[in-house]
């Protein structure tokens, strides 16, 4: 299985939930507010972690979608 992951940056308000949660992914970007370090995933662990951060961002900014191959 693959993800694709990313943040909307209309939404996201900068409170580093997604960060706290799974740092090989996320980080602050200039603006302030967060961004995907790696956008495509395979590794079991960190689509876990995607997800993670997906449920617990407040302001459902994080995005994780399945990629069909």
């Amino acid at each position: 299985m693959k993800i694709k992951t990313w943040i909307d940056k209309n939404t996201c308000i900068g409170c580093g939930t997604c960060i706290a949660i799974a740092p090989e992914i996320y980080e602050f970007d200039s603006d302030g507010k967060a961004k995907a370090k790696v956008e495509i995933i395979e590794d079991p662990n960190l689509i876990q972690k995607a997800r993670d951060a997906e449920v617990a961002c407040p302001t459902r900014s994080v995005k994780v979608e399945e990629i069909k191959d």
